[in-house]
């Protein structure tokens, strides 16, 4: 067994420490964070324009191969389809409540806000899911941590947001969650809410250290999430939501793409038998695939 601490790299803002303070405590080993700012962090604008998927994750990636690090943690729904050569997830959490909040301190439900609100979201999902119902709702740009798009709220640059609930209860801070929006209503993103757990797929050590951390059902779930996304190509440029749950052998899947103004939406929903991830990463490509056939030029694809 390796006798030096594991190196577990991870961003620093408190939902990405929580996190990697998370792995840490389950890891039977000794192990040390190191925390680094990623390309993701650095900007302020609307992440779409700079290349999407894979800013909060590059310079992690970057330290395992240069072998700064042993592992990295990340939030999966950050994670690109496209693993980086000689890497690889080999482990992920169970995963927390993959639903959206509606936070707001003017109304009690998403339902009730009045007419041309203003909603604060850095995601296009959220956008083209919300305007599909109401096509009078306004969105201003609202990034950074929580701390950070909560105090926005408060200082009235909109009216509404929206965050992971998964993130706030890690947090504690369950009280700021307004309403639990239910998934038939607002379908979460690919992989929203597991944690997972990146090395050098050559390391069979620390392989075999972290494997009892893996959460099978959530590894299958979102191994079907994530292979639907790969098949649309997504990208924080295309609204692409979906959502697997793996209990006694069934998959229960549901996938959407929405366009950009809500006007256009097309789906699709399974419950089928699954015996390994392969099959699980199998039916999600299949479905994704078959929806993007379906869609054509329907869509404008970025």
């Amino acid at each position: 067994m390796m006798q030096r601490k594991l190196i577990i790299g991870t961003r620093g803002s408190p939902l990405a420490l929580y996190q990697a303070n998370l792995v840490k405590g389950l890891l039977d080993h000794d192990s040390v964070i190191k925390i680094f700012k990623t390309s993701g962090d650095r900007i302020s604008g609307d992440l779409k324009e700079f290349g999407g998927k894979g800013l909060f994750t590059k310079e992690l990636e970057a330290a395992l191969i240069n072998r700064d690090i042993d592992l990295a943690v990340h939030s999966m729904k950050d994670v690109p389809t496209s693993s980086q050569e000689g890497l690889s997830i080999e482990a992920v959490l169970k995963r927390e409540d993959p639903r959206d909040a509606f936070i707001s301190n003017k109304v009690s439900k998403l339902i009730d806000l009045p007419y041309k609100a203003i909603v604060g979201t850095a995601s296009i999902r959220r956008r083209a899911q919300l305007s599909a119902m109401r096509p009078d709702i306004k969105f201003t740009l609202l990034r950074g941590n929580v701390g950070t798009r909560i105090n926005k709220l408060k200082n009235g640059d909109c009216d509404a947001t929206f965050l992971a609930i998964s993130g706030l209860n890690r947090l504690g801070k369950q009280k700021l969650i307004t309403e639990a929006i239910e998934s038939n209503i607002m379908l979460s993103a690919p992989a929203q809410g597991a944690i997972g757990i990146e090395i050098r797929k050559s390391d069979l050590e620390i392989k075999k250290i972290i494997s009892s951390l893996n959460h099978y059902e959530t590894e299958v779930s979102i191994a079907a999430e994530r292979s639907f996304l790969r098949a649309l190509d997504g990208s924080c440029k295309t609204p692409i939501a979906a959502l697997a749950n793996y209990k006694d052998k069934i998959l229960n899947f549901r996938g959407e793409v929405i366009s950009k103004d809500g006007t256009l939406a097309f789906s699709r929903k399974v419950k089928q038998r699954i015996l390994s991830v392969n099959d699980a990463i199998s039916l999600g490509y299949e479905l994704g695939i078959e929806l993007r056939e379906e869609i054509g030029d329907k869509i404008l694809w970025d």
